[in-house]
């Protein structure tokens, strides 16, 4: 006789599915819409110099204008969102305060990923779609945008835009703003490579 017991495997690999998006399921989430894309990545790009792996988290205001942004290096083959959840939380708390009073979130947040690979979906941007989504709900921020920049240029996943340049190899313009990142507190080096406040 066999109980219907699901053993500890199945059930880790079942949540590890739940913590991944694919594109179909991030296009229905209905995420806002950037103005202009392009623009937006060139500001990024100009401003943290990415080169893979890397991801850069900016939080914007209502009027579009950039509030803060944190760049930092990404684990590569992750496919777990609550890891990638988890290290956007942390940096999003070292640049900017939650805003969890507010009832509706007034700001939003954009996430673009310099990487290696196809410019098309793959389980790690599942991982990263999924991350972000959690991570703004637990800072009171909006879902924005994921963004992939590859050698083949940028990609705006789940909207159908995309790009040549930037792209992951390319030199970034100057936007003539430096943020250096802030001194850690003691112990090994932080990971982050560049975090801006507005």
């Amino acid at each position: 006789m066999t109980i219907g017991f699901v053993t500890a495997s199945s059930a880790s690999t079942s949540s590890l599915v739940s913590r991944n998006l694919e594109t179909a399921e991030w296009a229905d989430a209905e995420v806002p819409l950037l103005a202009n894309p392009r623009e937006v990545i060139k500001d990024l790009h100009g401003l943290h110099r990415p080169s893979p792996p890397t991801a850069i988290v900016a939080v914007y205001d209502p009027d579009g204008r950039i509030r803060a942004s944190a760049s930092f290096a990404g684990r590569v083959g992750v496919v777990d969102g609550w890891e990638r959840r988890n290290a956007l939380l942390s940096h999003l708390r070292r640049v900017i305060p939650h805003d969890l009073r507010l009832r509706r979130p007034a700001r939003t947040a954009v996430l673009l990923v310099c990487r290696d690979g196809s410019p098309g979906w793959t389980a790690e941007d599942g991982a990263w779609m999924w991350g972000l989504r959690d991570a703004c709900v637990l800072h009171g921020l909006r879902c924005g945008s994921y963004v992939t920049l590859t050698a083949d240029g940028w990609n705006v996943l789940g909207e159908n835009r995309s790009g040549r340049t930037p792209n992951s190899a390319s030199r970034p313009r100057s936007t003539g703003t430096t943020a250096p990142a802030p001194a850690p507190s003691g112990g090994a080096p932080e990971p982050v490579r560049q975090a801006a406040v507005y």
